[in-house]
C-alpha cells in the first residue's frame, strides 16, 4: 500500500473513531491534607475552574472504587474523592487518639472541603458515604448543588433485615453484642458484599474487596467495630435530613444495585416521598453497583449532572 493509501485510511479510521477515543483520557492526581491531625488522602482530576463533586465511599471500599468514574466525569467536573478516616490510605497521626463516630468522620471531611476551596459542590454518596454527605448537607445546605446517592441510605425503611445484629448492638452496646459485628470485617464477609446479589460475579474485579480487606488489617478492625456501633446514630438525624430534602428540594438521583441485602429499593424510593423531584432508577446487581455497572452510572450521572449544574 502506497503511502498516500496509508495516510487516507488512517484519516478515515479517525474520522469514524468516537471524539472521546481521540482524546486523552484526563489525569489523576493522588495527594494528601493535613486535617485535624488527619492525613486524608484523595484523588482528584478535572479542569480547577470546573463545577466540583465530591465522591464518598463506604464500608469495605476508599477511593478506589471511584477509579473508573472519575476520569469520565473529569472531562466536564473537577472531581475530588477523598478516603475517609478508617479506610484506604487515610491515616491519623500517631500518637492521636481518634474517636471513630460518623460525627468525627464528617467533621474531618467538611474540613476538607474547606482546604480544598470546595464553596459549591455535588456529592456522590454511597453506604457510610451517605450519612457523611448527609451531615455536610444539612450543616452547609448552600454548598450542595445536586445529589447522587448510590445505595446510600437516607430512609429507616431503606435498611433490610440484615441490619438486625447491627440493631441489637445499637440498643444494648454490651461486649457480647459489639463482639457479634466483628465477623461483618472478614475477608470472606467483605467479598461476599461484593458479589451478593451479582448476576455474573466476574464483572468484580477481585483486588477491589481484596484492598478493602487489607486496609482493614493495616488500618486495624476496632475502627470499624466503632462505625458499625455508631450507625445508630444516623437514623436519629433523620429527620433533620428529611427536612433538609424539604426545604431545599436538591436535584437528586437515587441509582441502585436492587438486589443488596443491606440497602433495599424502598430506600430508594423514599426520597421521593420529601423531594418529589428526586430521580430513581434500580439496576439489576447488588450493594457495589459501581463494580458491575460502572457505564451506566456514569452515563446517567454526567447526563444528571449537566442537566441540574449551572456553568
Amino acid at each position: 500500500m502506497s503511502l498516500k493509501s496509508l495516510l487516507l485510511a488512517a484519516a478515515t479510521l479517525s474520522s469514524t473513531l468516537p471524539a472521546a477515543a481521540a482524546e486523552p483520557a484526563p489525569q489523576i492526581h493522588y495527594r494528601t491534607a493535613d486535617i485535624q491531625d488527619v492525613n486524608v488522602f484523595y484523588r482528584e482530576a478535572g479542569p480547577a475552574d470546573a463545577p466540583a463533586v465530591l465522591l464518598l465511599h463506604g464500608f469495605g471500599a476508599s477511593s478506589h472504587m471511584f477509579r473508573d468514574l472519575i476520569p469520565v466525569l473529569a472531562q466536564r467536573y473537577r472531581v475530588i474523592a477523598p478516603d475517609l478516616p478508617g479506610f484506604g490510605q487515610t491515616t491519623v497521626k500517631q500518637g492521636v487518639a481518634f474517636d471513630y463516630t460518623f460525627d468525627n468522620v464528617a467533621t474531618v471531611i467538611d474540613a476538607f472541603t474547606v482546604e480544598k476551596g470546595l464553596d459549591r459542590y455535588a456529592i456522590y454518596v454511597f453506604d457510610y458515604g451517605a450519612p457523611v454527605g448527609w451531615r455536610l448537607a444539612v450543616a452547609n445546605p448552600q454548598k450542595i448543588t445536586a445529589i447522587v446517592s448510590q445505595n446510600g441510605n437516607a430512609y429507616e425503611e431503606g435498611l433490610s433485615e440484615g441490619w438486625a445484629d447491627m440493631r441489637k448492638a445499637w440498643d444494648a452496646p454490651t461486649p457480647e453484642n459489639r463482639e457479634a459485628l466483628r465477623r461483618f470485617n472478614t475477608p470472606d464477609m467483605i467479598k461476599w458484599q461484593y458479589t451478593e446479589g451479582v448476576r455474573d460475579t466476574t464483572l468484580i474485579a477481585p483486588e477491589s474487596y481484596q484492598l478493602a480487606s487489607a486496609a482493614i488489617a493495616r488500618i486495624g478492625v476496632e475502627p470499624q467495630m466503632d462505625l458499625l456501633l455508631d450507625y445508630g446514630s444516623n437514623l436519629r438525624q433523620y429527620p433533620q435530613l428529611h427536612d433538609f430534602f424539604r426545604q431545599y428540594q436538591p436535584p437528586t438521583l437515587a441509582i441502585w444495585g436492587k438486589n443488596d441485602p443491606f440497602f433495599i429499593p424502598a430506600g430508594a424510593e423514599a426520597y421521593k416521598r420529601d423531594n418529589p423531584k428526586a430521580e430513581v432508577r434500580f439496576l439489576d446487581t447488588g450493594h457495589f453497583a459501581i463494580e458491575t455497572h460502572g457505564g451506566e452510572i456514569a452515563t446517567r450521572m454526567l447526563e444528571f449532572l449537566d442537566r441540574n449544574i449551572a456553568r
